[in-house]
């Protein structure tokens, strides 16, 4: 059992909570029982894992002790839920099949970009492309938005140029488009383009879309959508519009 918060196992883990040595390693957290389950079920390699008995006494999965003081420093959550472990980050590509992907420019928080996977996941779509990344897909607190879906939708980060040569149709969201999104056809193999909330998609990247689109707003104060709802809305078209 891991007894000291010095062990050189606990710096490890430290050190993944910083984005730029989760790139470095291809590595991240899966923090929970939930996450932790979920990204075994993946198929993810798990390359070593921390339970603290005290905390999760009937935890079954193959997992190095450590005391509640141990994987409370280890946590980055507040509250630690007993387990942890510490997964290589899965190399996927888009399908060559795909016909609806998700496209996140520039997202600055790690709980709206994981729940834009989740959303993702849910609508059945391919993929979710990461691009301007500001948000860490493998932020343990977009990991937890996600309920897991990081583990199995595709999360690919590209660039404006990779998604221009997609062969979909791109979509953007854009407040005020003369066309609103329950008006356009969202059957043919899609790409929806969806901005940060606070400026939305800049001119490059609308000049990279076929068309652009709005949901229409009915408030008299609201004028646009938390980034994460309006991929919702988007997605949740287009699976209407398929049947």
């Amino acid at each position: 059992m891991i007894t000291s918060v010095d062990n050189p196992r606990v710096k490890d883990v430290l050190r993944l909570r910083r984005s730029r040595e989760r790139r470095r390693s291809g590595l991240f957290l899966a923090e929970g029982p939930r996450e932790v389950e979920r990204a075994v079920a993946a198929g993810l390699a798990v390359q070593a894992s921390y339970v603290a008995p005290e905390l999760l006494p009937d935890w079954s999965l193959p997992a190095e002790e450590v005391t509640a003081r141990v994987l409370a420093k280890m946590s980055y959550r507040g509250e630690p839920e007993g387990v942890l472990a510490v997964v290589s980050t899965p190399d996927r590509r888009v399908p060559a099949d795909a016909t609806l992907v998700l496209v996140a420019v520039g997202i600055e928080k790690p709980g709206n970009l994981g729940a834009m996977a989740r959303t993702a996941d849910a609508a059945g779509a391919d993929a979710l492309l990461v691009a301007n990344a500001r948000a860490d897909p493998w932020n343990p607190n977009a990991i937890r938005s996600s309920t897991g879906a990081v583990f199995t939708l595709p999360i690919v980060e590209t660039t404006r140029a990779d998604v221009a040569a997609l062969p979909l149709r791109r979509v953007a969201a854009v407040v005020g488009a003369a066309s609103d999104h329950a008006s356009t056809d969202l059957r043919p193999p899609t790409a929806l383009l969806i901005g940060p909330e606070d400026v939305g998609l800049d001119e490059a990247w609308r000049a990279a879309a076929d068309l652009e689109v709005s949901i229409p707003m009915r408030g008299t104060t609201v004028d646009s959508l938390n980034a994460a709802t309006a991929a919702a809305v988007l997605l949740f078209e287009a699976v209407r519009q398929r049947g």
